[in-house]
């Protein structure tokens, strides 16, 4: 109708006005955007090399939930593929040895997700089990006839006397629930089923799951098969007491004819992930010996069939490795780590030699730039694995010797038409001991270098994680809405060795403060950033972090803590990590040093705030409690200090970005809290207290 006068528009539809024509899309990122995100995660190579099946994650806007599907690329020509369709989630592929069927997980009819095979010459897909608990950690047996996985067996609940007779249709409350296991929830999971993780083993072609682990205790994956067949190895702690340890664990042999189950480690720490070697002569396998320290650097050792001559073979490399794959030829071995925050796989010789060949994977948690991914290795050595950047979250990418491919584009259309912030690398120097501190910059997009902008500083959590050099919607949305974001991996942050690290150890929060203030100085000192406008946010241990900095200097306009621990003490007996928290972080229980925990709790710094305040926490969180946040929220209210309480409904600790429209709400709710101070008067005029002179952290 262009050209037709706006009165004529106005007759012809009865007199109604029309809307406008729509305006030109958007070229900023946004919060809708969150919803045709896409990445890949899980790349399972084929055997020969040719075909990667991968998992890709996407956006479901009228579920609001990702929903995850299973594709195929061609590693020769980029070709792809949708192996599953399905209204429902398919995960966990898995390739036969000779690479002709495909093992894979799917939500089936009733919701139980079931085990499914495809044959890839026949196209044909049969569902193998029928299960009521959903398996994990699938594993081919050598001969393909048999795929192993690791299953939740229930268990009768706990009960307490008798309820009196009900009578024919009454409407009575619930049951009482009795606990009695030290563990009862999980952050994600919520309270926990009765029962235990075991082992079981199915044929491929279908049949009765048979049970391999039996007995009050927990087993876990990957599982690896001996190359005769005849056995299963695993990882658990079958030991005395195993409810306490959260640590230790011990690698077993399980018997697959008679279900025998032998121990093959007996060190105090974790001992996990056993690969066997092709010969079966050889087992290598991750963990470290237990010094009771906060971060340990987790080490590839081998060992013999039979568990003798354990020894670690990366003493000399200071990094976690976080997975270990054997060559095919057996020589060698494939090893995932981060270094210096930039995630690397590198062939691994047994004597301990790396040699370099991918770089830059990366996970699937988009919201913020943490450091991750995951590979998987062919016969012949050519590497799958996620690849991302700051301009993209994960694809798939190939490694053949020096040579790196690309083989997916998941968003080019999207940011095709956004612009990103440019994210660039910040050189800081810690004020406490001149170390070099690795910082990211991300600038608006439609940054001019002649502006000064407004600055959020973002903090990781952990506090033993890194940031790295990747996507990240938090940042980017803070970004588009005209803020500079500095993020960086203060002292604590792993990827650096275990000094690095272990400087927090039982003194945590302390310098890495003093770290973050020093990224602040060095991004001022880069000339576009406006000093008096400063904002700081992080999650987690950065909410940690976010409490402590506002209890120790005014300089921030405006804050917002998201899930932090607030009082140690009251957090150590009430978070699902509670035996491990007093052990490895304090090194005493609450009650037996209660001043250590408040020392460094932010609580104890409340009497100096005067930075407008948001406290942000997932109404699901079992990691860092609500009740936390709630104290933290309650104690600024009675000093006056401006402050909102946001809770993310049904959110676990993991999951508060879980679902896009929850996690672009919350981004949105930090900005708004913070543009309501953009030109406002500094926190200690506007709530008309001086308190103490904290640092300025200069």
């Amino acid at each position: 109708m262009r050209g037709i006068p706006f009165a004529l528009v106005a007759l012809l539809s009865g007199g109604a006005v029309l809307a406008a024509p729509a305006e030109a899309p958007s070229h900023i990122f946004q919060g809708k955007d969150l919803f045709s995100l896409q990445c890949a995660t899980d790349p399972q190579i084929r055997p020969d090399g040719h075909v990667v099946a991968y998992v890709r994650v996407s956006y479901d806007i009228m579920t609001d939930r990702p929903r995850r599907t299973i594709w195929l690329v061609d590693a020769d020509s980029g070709a792809q593929t949708p192996l599953t369709t399905s209204s429902g989630s398919s995960y966990s592929p898995r390739w036969s040895p000779d690479g002709k069927r495909l093992a894979y997980v799917a939500s089936a009819e009733g919701g139980h997700s079931q085990l499914f095979v495809r044959w890839m010459q026949s196209e044909q897909t049969a569902r193998i089990t029928d299960l009521t608990e959903a398996p994990s950690d699938l594993e081919w047996s050598p001969d393909g006839h048999s795929i192993a996985f690791i299953m939740l067996t229930p268990d009768e609940k706990t009960n307490l006397g008798t309820a009196p007779p009900k009578p024919e249709g009454a409407n009575w409350a619930e049951p009482l629930t009795v606990i009695s296991d030290i563990k009862y929830r999980a952050d994600g999971e919520g309270y926990l089923k009765p029962g235990y993780t075991h082992a079981f083993v199915v044929s491929a072609e279908g049949g009765f799951p048979r049970q391999l682990t039996f007995g009050a205790y927990n087993e876990q994956g990957p599982l690896s098969w001996t190359p005769d067949g005849r056995y299963l190895l695993l990882s658990g702690n079958r030991t005395e007491g195993w409810q306490r340890e959260p640590v230790n664990s011990t690698l077993y042999r399980v018997s697959i004819a008679d279900a025998t189950v032998t121990p093959l480690t007996h060190r105090t720490g974790p001992n996990n992930q056993p690969r066997v070697s092709p010969d079966g002569k050889q087992i290598a396998y991750l963990g470290f010996e237990d010094r009771l320290l906060g971060y340990q650097n987790v080490r590839v050792y081998l060992m013999d069939r039979d568990g003798n001559n354990s020894r670690s073979i990366t003493e000399q490399l200071d990094r976690s490795v976080d997975d270990v794959r054997w060559a095919a030829d057996g020589r060698s071995l494939y090893v995932q780590y981060t270094d210096k925050a930039l995630t690397r796989v590198a062939r691994l010789t047994l004597d301990g030699r790396l040699q370099q060949l991918a770089a830059g994977l990366a996970g699937s948690g988009l919201d913020r730039p943490y450091t991750g991914g995951e590979f998987t290795v062919s016969s012949s050595g050519v590497v799958a694995f996620t690849s991302g950047a700051t301009d993209h979250p994960p694809d798939v990418s190939i490694a053949r010797g020096d040579h790196v491919t690309r083989l997916t584009r998941l968003n080019d259309d999207l940011f095709a038409i956004r612009k990103l912030g440019i994210v660039q690398p910040l050189a800081v120097s810690s004020s406490v001991d001149k170390r070099p501190i690795d910082a990211w910059l991300v600038s608006p997009p439609n940054f001019d270098p002649a502006a000064k902008y407004p600055l959020i500083l973002e903090i990781h959590g952990g506090p033993y994680a890194s940031y790295g050099a990747v996507f990240s919607t938090d940042d980017q949305l803070y970004a588009a809405a005209g803020y500079m974001v500095l993020y960086a991996n203060p002292r604590g942050s792993t990827s650096y060795g275990e000094e690095f690290a272990n400087f927090i150890q039982h003194d945590y929060p302390s310098h890495d403060y003093d770290d973050l203030m020093s990224a602040v100085d060095a991004a001022i000192a880069k000339g576009s950033v406006n000093p008096d406008q400063l904002y700081v946010t992080g999650g987690s241990g950065g909410g940690v972090l976010t409490a402590w900095i506002v209890g120790r200097t005014h300089r921030f306009r405006a804050a917002a803590t998201q899930k932090p621990v607030i009082n140690w003490a009251s957090f150590a007996l009430t978070t699902d990590i509670a035996t491990y928290v007093p052990k490895y972080w304090f090194g005493k229980e609450p009650w037996e040093d209660p001043q250590g925990y408040w020392k460094h709790s932010p609580l104890s710094l409340v009497g100096n705030v005067t930075t407008p305040t948001l406290v942000v926490v997932g109404g699901e969180d079992y990691r860092t409690p609500v009740s936390d946040s709630e104290q933290y929220y309650q104690a600024l209210q009675i000093r006056g200090v401006p402050t909102a309480l946001v809770k993310v409904p049904g959110a676990s600790h993991g999951g508060l970005a879980a679902r896009p429209s929850q996690s672009a709400a919350k981004a949105s709710a930090i900005l708004a809290w913070f543009d309501r101070y953009r030109q406002a008067p500094r926190a200690t005029e506007q709530a008309g207290v001086a308190g103490p002179s904290p640092s300025s952290g200069r």
